[in-house]
């Protein structure tokens, strides 16, 4: 089965929002679907966008499993954004969150090596 996945983060200021995703991701958004939804393709048929909500903004939780987490949060960095937490798990599974503007948590997860 062909499946696509969209995970939406609702915003109160689009264009600050956008920057700010810009950041933390590392690249323009793939398509505007409209002038305040921005669309990011994280992964072949996996997507986040935001979208300017404001009054659902703040309480999205999002995470990614990515393959190099330390090149991940170092490239994030040298963007200028600082994790707002890091944990590690049992069996060494770390989780890296950052918190954008309106408090959504956007997280990224990596296996140890």
């Amino acid at each position: 089965m062909e499946l696509d996945l969209f995970s939406g983060i609702p915003v109160r200021d689009f264009a600050a929002s956008l920057k700010w995703y810009e950041r933390l991701l590392g690249v323009p958004p793939a398509f505007f679907p409209h002038d305040t939804e921005a669309v990011w393709e994280l992964a072949e048929h996996r997507y986040v966008y935001i979208v300017q909500l404001p009054e659902r903004a703040g309480h999205a939780v999002l995470m990614a499993m990515v393959g190099d987490l330390d090149t991940r949060v170092a490239g994030i960095a040298e963007r200028g954004l600082d994790p707002a937490l890091r944990e590690t798990y049992d069996g060494g599974v770390r989780k890296i969150t950052y918190r954008d503007p309106d408090g959504n948590e956007i997280a990224f997860g990596g296996m140890p090596a």
